[in-house]
């Protein structure tokens, strides 16, 4: 056959592989782009995650955009505080956001007292400090986790919601809220 080196598969024989700098991030069309805000970490565009934030906005959840945001709502308040870490993946969006809102649906059900969020990837301030209350557990979007008196008491990660129906994970919620709220 010859040597191959520079194509991608075997069918492809004529198109020579493209080079791209895999420590920069790509603009999507094998273009790389470098930007010095936020550390190098470039947010996402608030115009892609406007519908995200919404879907927890609009059953009540307060959005913590900076790190004093944080440390008022989830220092110790004296009653739970659900906090949860929104995120662009396929699972937050198939499983995680769907679940929470179904998990808080019936009024009268054990549900906590404050309903906060940040956006990984987009908040990027607010994402790290509410991260420095979840001692001990990496960090993991989306997530959600459930703190009384500043402490995490329960904490659903993204290797627990991938894979999982929003119905079973909001019984799982639910299950937290009754034991924690």
């Amino acid at each position: 056959m010859g040597d191959r080196r520079g194509m991608d598969e075997p069918g492809d024989r004529h198109r020579p592989r493209r080079s791209v700098d895999r420590r920069l991030p790509t603009t999507g069309r094998g273009h790389t782009r470098q930007d010095t805000t936020h550390g190098g970490k470039m947010p996402y565009p608030e115009m892609l995650v406007a519908p995200m934030r919404q879907d927890l906005v609009r059953i009540g959840f307060q959005e913590l955009r900076s790190a004093e945001e944080v440390d008022t709502a989830l220092g110790e308040t004296g009653e739970p505080v659900l906090v949860v870490v929104n995120s662009v993946c396929g699972c937050a969006a198939g499983g995680m956001r769907p679940a929470v809102a179904l998990s808080l649906r019936d009024e009268k059900s054990p549900r906590p007292a404050r309903l906060t969020t940040v956006f990984a990837g987009q908040d990027l301030e607010a994402t790290a400090r509410a991260r420095e209350y979840f001692p001990g557990y990496r960090p993991s979007s989306p997530s959600v986790a459930l703190l009384e008196e500043g402490e995490v008491v329960w904490m659903l990660e993204r290797h627990q919601i991938e894979g999982h129906h929003p119905e079973m994970l909001a019984s799982v919620l639910k299950k937290a809220y009754e034991a924690h709220c």
